[in-house]
C-alpha cells in the first residue's frame, strides 16, 4: 500500500503576505487560489519539484500561525538554492554541517548526503529547513 504525502497545511495569520512570500521569494507556484464567503480560502503551492504541496487559507486549520517547525526542503546543491533563496529576498541562516566536533560552519567537505544544512521562517514564523541530498549525483 503506497501512502503518499500530498499535502501539509501551514497556519498563517494573513494569507495574502504568507501567498507573496511562498509564491514571490521562495518560489513555490500558485495552483489554487479558492475562497468562499469569509469563512473559508485556500491557497494551495508547491515547490519546485515537489510531490508535496503547502496549503495556507482560513478555515483549513485551528493550529495557531507560525507553529510549524521544521518541514524539510531537500536540494541537491544547497549552496545554489541557499544563494537563489537570498537573491529573493529570504533570510536564510549560513549553512552548517554536522562534523566530529558538533555543528560546523559551511556545507559538509565531502557534501555527504543528509548533513547539510540551512533555515528560514515565513513571516509567520514557521520554519523549514533546507538539506542537502545527492549533490555528487547533481
Amino acid at each position: 500500500m503506497d501512502l503518499k504525502l500530498e499535502l501539509v497545511l501551514v497556519p498563517v495569520d494573513d494569507v495574502d503576505r504568507a501567498k507573496a512570500f511562498y509564491s514571490e521569494q521562495a518560489g513555490f507556484h500558485v495552483h489554487v487560489d479558492r475562497q468562499v464567503g469569509d469563512t473559508f480560502r485556500v491557497v494551495q503551492l508547491d515547490p519546485p519539484g515537489s510531490a508535496c504541496s503547502i496549503a495556507l487559507g482560513i478555515g483549513i486549520t485551528d493550529a495557531e500561525p507560525g507553529s510549524v517547525r521544521g518541514l524539510h526542503l531537500v536540494v541537491t546543491d544547497i549552496v545554489a538554492a541557499r544563494g537563489e533563496l537570498v537573491a529573493r529576498g529570504v533570510d536564510v541562516s549560513e549553512i552548517r554541517h554536522m562534523g566530529e566536533a558538533g555543528w560546523q560552519s559551511g556545507p559538509h567537505p565531502g557534501r555527504v548526503d543528509y548533513n547539510s544544512f540551512a533555515n528560514f521562517s515565513d513571516p509567520d514564523g514557521n520554519t523549514w529547513v533546507l538539506q542537502e541530498r545527492g549533490h555528487s549525483a547533481a
